[in-house]
């Protein structure tokens, strides 16, 4: 039996249930766009793949809604792929171990869920293979690796689009109409490191139990980074020890809030106690600050016995650590014309000591075009200052608000005729496609919807199944009175 089955709507959970059977982390989708392909086959609707993988799906309006302006579905097929260490699970070749909890939300037990955006695909599959459903001629839109920088919407040919009307499904908020959001970028640092001989006791420090989370949806809730923790760590370790590098790493996204970190050193005997006892004080020290939204941060010294490897120059080390406390993370503005909203914000999501560089990767997101410019620039200066490089990548616009806008009013309306209340219109600080469809497309007008998930990109991911039925009626209402 499926695991969704008594979940409804049932077409809905249906084919989330088997995208949820298929591999799909960003950079491995080409098993999921077949999958869509397939589909369109199978129903005899017209369809264009490109070159990257991206996949839009055309179906003509309903009786009385042929010559409709035609509607854009859009969402992405690819997820963020985040385990729990304790998890045995390949997600380039293993489904995912789906559950429903007792309070009525799925979960993928240890891993990321990727409702974040599977549930847009689940939404556009169930319209297309719909009978009984009003609504205009449908265009449904899925891209690929939009979790690792809006790829797949960067190359995509929108000359095969005929609408200007589109509904992105990649929101996380029920209620909540969401009509502007932030530009961002990766920004990459890379800073050459030498080696030496070194010797004496070896030491793996872990921090984690981290609550993590989206970072842009999450930077807002003072949850802790943890490469951000490493480089306090490491500074204090400095202070009152004599040790060497031999390795660091955390986190592999950079639109994560980074949920576990570790390093390992050589260190003098006579220093390993004090370490241990470091270790132990800055945990207790650590869960005061973060008390109420991230208490479970834990920090572990394991001893690896007399060992002799290579460990970073001293001036290396020094460079590393550097960075570590001086890279920026968190809110750095408040938006100071809509209250509530993050401004600008840097997420160090990736950090990695290689054999001769050490590398960071930063989520730079702003809705203020020289801000997240000025952010960007910090990082490079700091960079460079260090003898680095720094390079950009993956860079995106934002989505500006529309003042004069007919599909929000629609929207807006439909909502209101269900629930007897208007959702609320808002700006968001995570980043979406529609800033690089509105920046493609002259007169594009769309809007942002989707049901209640929680911790998205972290494995405590919750998919709120009530939450999907609504968005669903809504959808299902807003496209009938999209008729013209």
């Amino acid at each position: 039996m499926a695991v969704l089955e008594n979940c409804s709507p049932s077409r809905v959970f249906h084919y989330f249930e088997e995208i949820c059977g298929i591999p799909h982390g960003s950079g491995n989708t080409q098993a999921i766009s077949d999958y869509l392909v397939d589909f369109a086959k199978d129903h005899s609707l017209e369809y264009v793949q490109d070159h990257l993988g991206n996949v839009v799906i055309y179906k003509n309006g309903t009786a009385g809604y042929e010559q409709s302006p035609t509607v854009i579905l859009q969402g992405h097929m690819d997820m963020v792929c985040e385990k729990r260490a304790d998890v045995a699970h390949d997600f380039l070749k293993d489904g995912l171990n789906l559950s429903v909890t007792e309070d009525g939300y799925v979960t993928a037990n240890g891993t990321t869920l990727g409702g974040d955006d599977g549930i847009a695909v689940a939404y556009g599959l169930a319209l297309l293979e719909s009978q009984d459903i009003p609504h205009p001629p449908l265009e449904v839109l899925i891209t690929v690796d939009e979790e690792i920088g809006l790829l797949g919407a960067f190359d995509f040919d929108c000359s095969v689009l005929k609408g200007r009307r589109l509904i992105n499904l990649d929101s996380e908020a029920e209620g909540s109409l969401w009509v502007s959001c932030a530009g961002g970028m990766g920004g990459y640092s890379r800073i050459p490191v030498k080696r030496v001989a070194g010797e004496g006791e070896g030491i793996r420090v872990r921090i984690f139990g981290l609550a993590g989370g989206h970072s842009g949806a999450e930077i807002d809730k003072n949850r802790a980074n943890s490469n951000i923790l490493m480089g306090r760590m490491l500074y204090e370790m400095k202070k009152q020890a004599d040790f060497a590098i031999i390795s660091l790493d955390g986190g592999t996204k950079d639109n994560a809030i980074t949920r576990e970190s570790e390093f390992q050193v050589l260190a003098a005997s006579e220093d390993v106690l004090k370490i241990q006892q470091l270790a132990q004080r800055f945990q207790a020290d650590l869960r005061k600050e973060y008390a109420g939204t991230d208490e479970g941060i834990t920090i572990s010294a394991e001893l690896l016995g007399h060992m002799e490897k290579e460990v970073l120059h001293p001036v290396s080390g020094e460079k590393v650590i550097f960075f570590l406390m001086n890279m920026p993370y968190g809110i750095r503005k408040m938006s100071g014309s809509i209250p509530g909203l993050v401004e600008t914000s840097s997420n160090p999501g990736i950090v990695a000591l290689h054999k001769d560089e050490f590398e960071s990767v930063s989520s730079v997101r702003s809705s203020v075009g020289s801000a997240k410019d000025a952010l960007s620039d910090k990082l490079e200066y700091l960079t460079e200052f260090l003898g680095g490089e720094y390079e950009i990548q993956g860079a995106y616009p934002a989505w500006e608000y529309r003042e004069d806008s007919p599909l929000r009013d629609k929207m807006v309306a439909a909502y209101k005729a269900l629930y007897k209340e208007e959702p609320k219109v808002v700006a968001i600080h995570a980043g979406l496609e529609c800033g690089l469809f509105y920046e493609k497309m002259e007169g594009l007008d769309c809007v942002s919807i989707g049901p209640n998930m929680k911790d998205i990109h972290t494995c405590e991911e919750l998919l709120d199944i009530a939450s999907v039925e609504r968005v669903w009626k809504y959808l299902l209402k807003a496209l009938e009175d999209l008729k013209d």
